[in-house]
């Protein structure tokens, strides 16, 4: 073919590299020509495209491949390379020429023309972009602008307001294409007594009701509108008391043991004269709830438990160790590093004491008060932990999410400063809501077939909370999303018709961001529980629970134990656990000779037996049982990850195996159910219609002997584009970045020479 007729031939269009934006998304600032970095020691592999910040993320176009993509979970909301802005922790600038670098903060100045940008994620992603072939004032615009919109000043600037605004209200307050955020959840909001309702006769809490004295939040800003109070405390003695409290945070009610025990969180009593006569009425009141009117004990978790700033200094420390550092798991040097974070002591701390709380409730037959300053971080574990424990409902999907709503949400748990989304304050900022997602991971480590749900599901929930358009991790209360966005509704001359406020999604409808199939990844393909099938004798049954069964561990226990009440220095500890066990194994006569507390009794007790998934579960303590949460630390780092390896693989095999037994399930029912009359339209034979829960299923092309090629430990993460963290112009980022209180010291380093 001559050059002519080359020129005659229609050339295939260039596609623009344009960013897909949502709703409400604009574009602040574009750079072409940027190199994203993906090898660590060379640019070989590295992508080529344009860097684009809007008003929600920070967005890599490009039309290259990633070289030696494994797989990874796409999210709706997000491309390939996107970083939402809520979740980049620093921005930092360097300029190779000049040798300078810079941490860049909102509305400030750039002297230097960036030759690379690093961004620090919160999510423990490090991303580093080169301008060497880019126009250096836009790459300085570009740089600033990230800066600038990652630290919004207001709550009002976070993108979930603009969005909402698009998506879902018309010009004239109606909804748009009649979407109604977060209406067909099949899961309680717990915005309205009737859900309150439900939850107190699940639980058969006949003795209490539904509170509305905070109705438009006139009580108590960072109280529900609607809670849940002793039937004999009326409301105007709650209105009395409430004065009493810390921020006016009476005692709310948290859960009831079928026993008739129930679990009750509070706010400290602020008046030191009214101490006493307080809580003798509220203890009143909650032992008329209980039918047998037991005693009630009081939890003081400012006291028992590490605070928010130590959690903060740990989890810094963890990140620094599995990220910042040089990977090299089976060093002495690098597991002891992590044993000095006291990470896992934390979560451990966090987990006994929710375990003791299990055995007043459980083994006592006592109501449990939590006690907390401001009733709105350390509590929020504790009575989210002691109800996964005792309740299977909670370990279900739809139940865990109504755990976090009620819990959580409703209860004024401070997302906003916790997750530090404005960037204010770093002495807000604490990541609660990680701890005990790891608490809740070391109890499905230990337990796997009692969890609906897989730690997949925990840790992209987690990477939640920094796509700032869901109302589950965006404000402080209820209260302040009511407020705001009331504002925010008039400020933009958006109609809301007959609602208060704009309605913002809740993060708990995933088709907000997974398609059908990927959030097949959320299902745990060995979980037995309410109404999971099985097959016994040729029939199709379900496991049913029974109040007897779902307080099983009170078989056999000795009367005495039951009614036992605890004095101050009884205490499950790790030590008597310890000696417990090691006790049982070489002579069960030496035990005889030992005098047992009633709380190393009643433990000994419950792990003599095989443990009941829809029962009671206690996770074992020792050391040798916590591990560390290998798919959230670790699952950007390359060195970490295993090829064909990891829990991934288990899962795998186990997901198509559950994936057959279905299809075997469907037959059964379709011999069983075929009659006469039925036969020619019913047949054994019919292919089932495609409903399994399985990621993974039996007969697909990937179901096969080998394990497939894109599985790693990582799964379904990659670390491939989303850890670059080389050595800096000879310097390693360890020694770099030494001493750094979150990533980089926020000091401005344009003066000191790398």
């Amino acid at each position: 073919m001559t050059e002519t007729d080359l020129k005659k031939c229609p050339q295939p269009p260039i596609k623009k590299l344009e960013a897909r934006l949502l709703p409400g998304e604009i574009v602040v600032n574009e750079v072409s020509f940027v190199r994203k970095c993906i090898g660590a020691d060379s640019s070989h592999g590295d992508l080529w495209g344009k860097l684009i910040c809007t008003n929600f993320k920070v967005s890599f176009i490009t039309h290259d491949a990633l070289p030696m993509q494994r797989f990874q979970v796409a999210n709706r909301l997000l491309g390939e390379h996107d970083v939402p802005l809520a979740c980049v922790e620093q921005v930092v600038t360097v300029n190779d020429a000049k040798g300078k670098q810079k941490v860049l903060c909102s509305n400030q100045k750039l002297k230097f023309n960036p030759t690379e940008l690093i961004l620090y994620c919160k999510d423990f992603r490090i991303i580093r972009f080169r301008f060497d072939e880019a126009g250096p004032q836009s790459a300085k615009k570009v740089c600033l602008a990230i800066a600038h919109y990652s630290q919004p000043a207001d709550p009002q600037l976070l993108f979930g307001f603009e969005y909402v605004g698009k998506q879902y209200y018309g010009s004239l307050g109606e909804r748009v294409n009649g979407v109604d955020p977060g209406g067909g959840l099949q899961m309680p909001l717990f915005d309205r007594p009737s859900e309150w309702d439900r939850e107190i006769k699940r639980t058969g809490a006949a003795e209490w009701r539904v509170c509305s004295i905070n109705e438009g939040y006139v009580v108590s800003p960072s109280l529900p509108e609607y809670f849940v109070v002793p039937v004999s405390l009326a409301d105007q003695d709650l209105k009395q008391y409430l004065c009493f409290f810390t921020a006016h945070r009476i005692p709310l009610w948290c859960w009831n043991h079928p026993n008739g025990s129930a679990l009750v969180r509070m706010a400290s009593i602020s008046d030191p004269l009214q101490q006493r006569k307080l809580d003798q009425r509220i203890c009143s009141a909650i032992t008329k709830s209980h039918p047998q009117r037991s005693d009630v004990l009081k939890s003081d978790l400012d006291k028992n438990l590490p605070n928010i700033q130590d959690i903060q200094a740990a989890f810094v420390k963890v990140r620094q160790i599995c990220v910042i550092e040089p990977f090299e798991e089976s060093e002495e040097k690098w597991l002891s590093s992590m044993e000095s974070s006291r990470w896992l002591e934390y979560v451990r701390a966090f987990l006994k004491h929710s375990a003791e709380v299990v055995y007043l409730l459980e083994g006592k037959h006592v109501s449990v008060i939590l006690q907390e300053e401001e009733d709105r971080d350390l509590s929020c574990v504790v009575s989210s932990l002691v109800q996964l424990m005792l309740d299977p409902h909670f370990r279900s999907l739809t139940g865990f999410q109504s755990l976090v709503q009620k819990e959580w949400v409703m209860a004024g748990h401070r997302f906003l400063d916790r997750c530090n989304h404005l960037k204010k304050n770093d002495k807000e900022e604490s990541p609660l809501f990680q701890l005990f997602l790891d608490c809740v991971w070391q109890i499905i480590n230990q337990y796997p077939a009692a969890f609906e749900f897989t730690e997949m599901y925990l840790t992209v929930l987690s990477d939640s909370m920094w796509i700032p358009v869901f109302s589950t991790f965006l404000f402080n209360c209820p209260q302040q999303r009511t407020e705001n966005s009331m504002d925010f509704a008039k400020s933009k001359c958006i109609p809301v018709g007959g609602e208060k406020a704009l309605r913002f999604p809740p993060v708990w409808d995933w088709s907000q961001q997974f398609t059908p199939k990927d959030q097949a990844l959320f299902n745990n393909p060995m979980y037995v529980g309410k109404g999971a099938t099985c097959v016994q004798n040729g029939a199709v049954k379900s496991f049913r629970r029974t109040k007897k069964n779902y307080s099983s561990t009170l078989r056999g226990m000795p009367s005495s134990l039951r009614n036992i009440l605890m004095d101050g220095h009884d205490s499950l500890t790790l030590t008597r656990r310890n000696s417990l066990v090691s006790r049982l194994k070489p002579d069960f006569s030496q035990i005889r000779e030992v005098v047992e507390s009633p709380t190393e009794r009643f433990f000994r007790d419950w792990v003599s037996r095989p443990a009941d998934l829809q029962g009671m579960l206690i996770p074992q303590l020792l050391p040798s049982h916590l591990a560390l949460w290998r798919l959230y630390f670790l699952r950007w780092v390359p060195e970490a990850s295993i090829p064909k390896g990891g829990p991934v693989t288990a899962y795998h095999k186990l997901s198509q195996l559950a994936d057959e037994v279905e299809k075997l399930q469907s037959q059964l029912r379709q011999y069983k159910g075929a009659t006469p009359a039925s036969t020619k339209t019913s047949t054994p034979s019919a292919p089932p219609s495609d409903h399994s829960r399985m990621y993974f299923k039996a007969g697909s092309t990937h179901a096969s002997s080998s394990t497939p090629e894109y599985l790693s430990s990582s799964f379904p993460f990659s670390p491939v584009g989303n850890m670059c963290r080389r050595s800096i112009l000879g310097t390693p980022l360890s020694k770099f970045l030494n001493g750094a209180k979150i990533w980089l010291s926020t000091e401005t380093l344009a003066n000191e020479a790398l």
